[in-house]
């Protein structure tokens, strides 16, 4: 097998993207041909990629930064003690580019990820982005407006918990369009391929594209000929573009049987139109013969429930429950130079920060700062066939997974949940947008000053305790006790959970030794009972 080591690496991050609705990972629902024939024609298929932080942010923190943060913080900016690896490639003469439609880059929270790249091109207009101020009256009613009316973000909330205080941005924004190349993705993944062929013959020493689109994530908000493409007959209402976050909505009579299909075929429209579009960069990548020296790793955040049942119940969004396989296994399609074309497989175990464990590889630069992924070279190269002996993964304060890539175990806080500390230099969550609702309570004279591991860098740490205001994504007790353990070889769809056999007693000496190997703070084994 000849390989060659990338001189370029492109990084195309699709938010949202559901393995099991793929091509390449046997999916049949929806119709994926251009991250299928990348799969077929170029690239080799990661089989157990799993989830490290969640949601969107701390998943971009594993990739740009390479450490977890989802045990010591709940959403958050690049910290005093960090260093992306594109300030590294910067110093190390390596030029980058960051193409995006994604919003949480341009807020607080998320507000310095860009500011190392040589160049940035934000495309505006996806989900919160708050872009346009007034909606366009030609639009209300033209025949020729490129989507239909959809009900706004607030409606599920409204039904379900008489809660209208949800203002969503792309409401507004979506009547601004006017054709398919007005959308947030298209526009995006246009400007990418544009800098492909533009650009990359100017940067002959090496050069690292970050392409992070949105889509397709929600609002799953698409044109014709897309928006019917997948419908069970006609959708005679305004589109649901804005699916719920719940648990058990079908179950607890909160959306009936049509509007799920309508939803999840909402979803599909989405995901094929920017397969659609992500074409381009594959026909960039042919035009300019970027195959013989570049690496393309295409990727994603995490995975999106679209009313998949665990425990008997139907499942939307990302609600507070463990990162089922629909939402934590996720793919990864890696392209590297090779003679030998695409269409193999890797089956060993990786996770988000082993992409940045590989870029930092491939262009020579050694992190500052404490990482915690594997290169994923050796498994590229064929030297080896394992990387690492577990991965772990959650969302901060409520349940902590690990997987061996085989089981997975998800601990759930024991007791009352606590105790539970965020630590950060830069306070700040995912920012709500909701009158009345604070995401995150600001630190008080119980903070004090400490240290990651790793760094001399003083950090605030804010201890909380029961009855405290929460981060939002923190669960405190409403778990507590609620432990998952599955053998996935042999039960993939997650319907007989082993805890209480020996298999949980192996995962909970696998979870703490990985606990371990992280330096987690000593709060997180008192609350998951695990001293």
């Amino acid at each position: 097998m000849t390989r060659r080591q990338p001189t370029n690496v492109a990084v195309v991050l699709l938010d949202s993207l559901n393995r099991h609705m793929l091509g390449s990972y046997g999916g049949t629902e929806f119709d994926t041909p251009n991250l299928d024939r990348f799969a077929t024609d170029h690239a080799v298929r990661f089989t157990r990629h799993v989830t490290g932080s969640l949601p969107c942010m701390p998943a971009r923190h594993d990739i740009l930064c390479g450490a977890l943060d989802f045990l010591w913080k709940c959403w958050g900016s690049v910290e005093l003690w960090e260093r992306p690896i594109t300030a590294q490639l910067r110093d190390a003469g390596i030029v980058t580019q960051l193409v995006t439609d994604h919003p949480h880059l341009f807020e607080t929270g998320g507000e310095n990820y860009h500011t190392d790249f040589d160049g940035w091109e934000y495309l505006r207009g996806h989900e919160g982005d708050p872009w346009r101020t007034w909606s366009d009256p030609s639009w209300m009613g033209a025949p020729d407006r490129p989507a239909r009316p959809a009900l706004p973000g607030s409606w599920f909330y409204e039904r379900s918990v008489s809660f209208a205080g949800i203002t969503r941005s792309y409401d507004t924004t979506r009547t601004h369009f006017r054709s398919e190349e007005d959308y947030p993705g298209p526009k995006t993944m246009a400007a990418a391929a544009r800098w492909l062929r533009e650009a990359t013959p100017h940067h002959q020493d090496g050069w690292f594209l970050f392409v992070d689109e949105f889509d397709p994530h929600e609002p799953f908000d698409t044109p014709e000929p897309w928006f019917s493409r997948y419908q069970d007959g006609t959708h005679a209402d305004a589109a649901l573009i804005w699916p719920p976050y719940a648990d058990g909505a079908r179950t607890e009579g909160q959306l009936s049987d049509a509007e799920a299909h309508h939803i999840r075929a909402n979803y599909g429209a989405k995901l094929s139109m920017i397969d659609h579009h992500l074409g381009r960069v594959l026909d960039a990548f042919d035009e300019q013969g970027l195959w013989e020296d570049t690496a393309l790793i295409v990727c994603t955040d995490h995975g999106h429930f679209l009313g998949e049942e665990r425990r008997g119940r139907d499942i939307w969004g990302k609600p507070a429950v463990p990162q089922f396989e629909p939402l934590g296994h996720t793919p990864l399609l890696i392209a590297w130079p090779t003679a030998d074309g695409g269409g193999g497989t890797i089956d060993a175990l990786t996770t988000n920060v082993d992409i940045h464990a590989t870029l930092a590889d491939v262009f020579g630069v050694e992190p500052t700062h404490r990482t915690h992924g594997r290169s994923m070279v050796p498994l590229l190269e064929g030297s080896a066939t394992s990387i690492r002996e577990s991965a772990i993964g959650g969302v901060f304060g409520s349940w902590v997974q690990v997987t061996d890539g085989r089981r997975k175990y998800a601990r759930a806080p024991e007791g009352d949940g606590f105790p539970l500390s965020m630590w950060s230099n830069r306070w700040t969550t995912m920012p709500l947008h909701v009158a009345g609702l604070q995401g995150l309570p600001d630190p008080d004279a119980r903070a004090f000053l400490d240290f990651m591991p790793g760094s001399e860098i003083p950090v605030i740490r804010q201890p909380w305790q029961p009855g405290d205001l929460l981060p939002m994504w923190a669960s405190g007790a409403r778990n507590a006790g609620d432990h998952h353990c599955y053998d996935l070889d042999v039960d993939p769809d997650e319907t007989e959970n082993r805890v209480g056999t020996a298999s949980e007693k192996d995962m909970v000496d696998l979870l703490r030794a990985t606990l371990d190997e992280v330096e987690a703070p000593a709060d997180q084994y008192q609350r998951l009972g695990l001293r």
